[in-house]
């Protein structure tokens, strides 16, 4: 467990200004989409693209800024930490599929067979106890 204390950050005003921009870039490439969208004489490609390179630019700008180094802070330490895991091998994980679907089918049976018997104890027998 990390033992640093959390330390807020303040965002100072040329953050939030690019912040802010990159906002811009991205809500004008969807504009642009859905406007020239209704024109039928640009290929929806060429809409996609637009929109792909208006969130690009947006995450460009966004990447410069203070919360933007902390997320490719975070990625980087995620992906030291991807690293470290060990993955099952193809047989563990066969055998625990197995396992798994084994215990499924079982449960299965047995809350059938409870249902089963609580059905003809309440239909059988407190049904016609009452009549």
């Amino acid at each position: 467990m990390n033992t640093k204390a959390e330390q807020t950050k303040s965002v100072n005003a040329l953050d939030i200004g690019k912040l802010v921009l990159a906002g811009l870039v991205l809500a004008a490439g969807i504009f642009a989409y859905s406007w020239f969208g209704s024109d039928s004489s640009i290929p929806q490609s060429v809409l996609m693209l637009g929109v792909l390179a208006a969130l690009i630019v947006a995450l460009a700008i966004g990447a410069f800024t203070a919360p933007g180094r902390r997320v490719r802070a975070f990625l980087g330490e995620s992906q030291f930490e991807l690293r470290k895991v060990v993955w099952p091998t193809r047989d563990e994980t066969l055998k625990t599929t197995g396992i798994i679907m084994v215990v499924v089918v079982i449960l299965s049976l047995l809350l059938g067979l409870i249902d089963l018997i609580l059905k003809s104890v309440v239909l059988d027998w407190l049904l016609k106890l009452g009549s």
